[in-house]
């Protein structure tokens, strides 16, 4: 045999010792290597100069967009929107699990624990709402309360996963991913999922917005809350745009040289793309993410430059301009909400962050037209339990409870002015409308055109998807 097999991926003679991957590949036109060749390209991605090009959804899409509000952990349905009057008559009794016997709980006794918030009826739908949400009240109306979802962990990390990417053990692509992945981006100079975190990442860290095993131009692009958003997103000084586009000519030249001989490696090609993306963005994102163009009305309904209020109220403002730009994915962090003493406190202070610019979001969405195809929703990784006070104290807080929780959702249609599912009498656990949270993923896809049983990608073995085995969509949340 010829020790230099020409090589169909090389398109000449190779000069330099095969690989075996290599070797493999150039056996020549048979049905092994056509097999060979098909298997590449299924793990390789999409072939297209442009991945991120709009593609047609799977069924006509009610939202076009997303903005998802991720209140890293786990705020207390009990406490903000599902009211628990019961509690009140239950409030320092003892408390123990079911399936606890009295021994395994006299070293750490609990307590049931009601409410530190008064509850109101707030719009012509009759939504509940703690009143510390002053301005969320305003648009009650437009907002679908969920109060049947469950989860499967108690602890953040693998919750965070589980809520972000379907999977509680990571190294899965995150929903923003699958979103674009079966999408593309409607705005080609601009990165199609784009996250917008607090200042120290969350539990989980990165891997709750990554591509997974998806081709890497679906990754989470963060923004930082501090600083230039992006690091080096601007040249050195004395850089033209020339300099630039020459240099990039050039780069593409070698790196499409290089990826003639090596056509598996898909990475390459994301990087390639990233360099032209990169050089795209230097023009549109200063633009975007300047918010003192923004009129003194609307930087004062958003809560910019207020105190407690200007962090949040720009990822908001800033959340909202990005899908007014053709943004498919924006995924935004607010606030700690792991109050397990002291919830009063803790809890009262994050709805003093975001409640402002939270409903701002929302009315300034449907003030523009936007909030139609504009699918927001708003919720943590899981709920909190009925227990974990102190006795005699004031340090009262809350565990965590992968069994009931509240998430809500608006515009993008979803059914508004409507509370579905139920809790319990103490909020322990959902018993109407129960369903898993692949179900809630699933029907998130499928508000924006997407199925999840068609929305795949082959690897490990199978076709996978981000419900990982299936799910159902759950009808009683779309209009």
């Amino acid at each position: 045999m010829n020790p230099l097999p020409f090589f169909p991926c090389a398109g000449r003679r190779a000069l330099h010792a095969p690989t075996r991957r290599e070797f493999i590949y150039g056996l020549g036109a048979s049905l092994g290597s056509v097999a060979l060749t098909s298997l590449l390209a299924e793990t390789a991605g999409p072939t297209s100069k442009n991945p991120l090009a709009a593609k047609q959804s799977h069924s006509p899409a009610k939202a076009k967009n997303c903005i998802f509000l991720m209140m890293e952990g786990g705020p207390s349905h009990i406490d903000t929107f599902d009211p628990k009057p019961a509690l009140a008559k239950l409030h320092l009794q003892e408390f123990v699990r079911e399936g606890k016997t009295k021994s395994a709980m006299e070293s750490g006794k609990r307590y049931y624990v009601q409410s530190p918030f008064k509850f109101r009826r707030c719009g012509q739908s009759g939504a509940d709402m703690a009143e510390n949400w002053e301005h969320l009240a305003k648009v009650a109306d437009d907002i679908c309360f969920y109060r049947g979802c469950q989860v499967d962990s108690v602890n953040h990390p693998t919750a965070m996963y589980q809520m972000n990417c379907g999977n509680r053990f990571g190294g899965d692509p995150a929903i923003g991913a699958w979103v674009t992945h079966g999408l593309g981006s409607l705005n080609q100079d601009l990165p199609g999922f784009i996250v917008l975190p607090e200042l120290s990442h969350p539990q989980g860290g990165s891997a709750n917005w990554s591509n997974g095993y998806l081709p890497a131009h679906f990754q989470g692009t963060p923004l930082r809350s501090q600083g230039s958003p992006i690091l080096d997103l601007l040249p050195p000084s004395g850089i033209t745009s020339n300099h630039q586009r020459a240099n990039l000519d050039l780069l593409a030249k070698l790196n499409q040289k290089h990826h003639a001989q090596h056509p598996w490696h898909a990475e390459l090609l994301a990087r390639m793309d990233n360099y032209e993306l990169a050089f795209r963005m230097q023009m549109q994102v200063p633009d975007v993410i300047d918010l003192e163009h923004e009129t003194e009305k609307t930087r004062e309904s958003y809560g910019l430059g207020n105190g407690p209020t200007d962090a949040v109220g720009r990822k908001c403002l800033l959340a909202r301009k990005l899908v007014e730009q053709g943004v498919r994915f924006v995924q935004l962090y607010a606030g700690t909400w792991d109050s397990h003493d002291y919830i009063e406190r803790a809890h009262g202070n994050l709805v003093r962050q975001v409640d402002q610019p939270i409903a701002a979001l929302i009315a300034d969405l449907k003030q523009r037209g936007l909030l139609d195809s504009t699918l927001v929703v708003w919720c943590g990784e899981f709920g909190r339990s009925p227990d974990n006070g102190v006795r005699g104290g004031t340090a009262y807080g809350r565990d965590h409870n992968p069994k009931g929780m509240t998430i809500w959702m608006a515009g993008g249609g979803v059914k508004s002015g409507h509370a579905i599912g139920a809790t319990d009498e103490t909020g322990s656990e959902a018993v109407e409308c129960v369903h898993h949270v692949r179900d809630l993923h699933v029907t998130l896809l499928h508000l924006l055109g997407l199925n999840d049983s068609q929305l795949t990608f082959y690897h490990g073995g199978r076709f996978k998807q981000l419900s990982q085995f299936g799910g159902t969509v759950i009808k009683e949340l779309i209009a």
